[in-house]
């Protein structure tokens, strides 16, 4: 784990993002509050991506259910 004082993380704000994407770096500042930075994982997974579900409905019923829908 890297530590960096406030002045130090502002100063190398763009190196410490990198150094964040492999292990957790250590932000203090003077009046001794630490802060903790570590990236985030990036979800490879599409939001659309759902589970399916089991159900009675064929269809045929699901037609239905649409054209029923669109016709009020």
């Amino acid at each position: 784990m890297k530590v960096f004082t406030y002045s130090e993380a502002r100063q190398n704000l763009s190196n410490l993002l990198i150094i964040a994407q492999n292990e957790e770096v250590e932000i203090r500042r003077k009046d001794g509050t630490v802060f903790s930075l570590i990236a985030k994982k990036r979800k490879t997974a599409s939001p659309f991506d759902v589970a399916g579900i089991k159900t009675k409905a064929t269809t045929e019923n699901i037609l239905d259910a649409v054209s029923d829908s669109r016709m009020n």
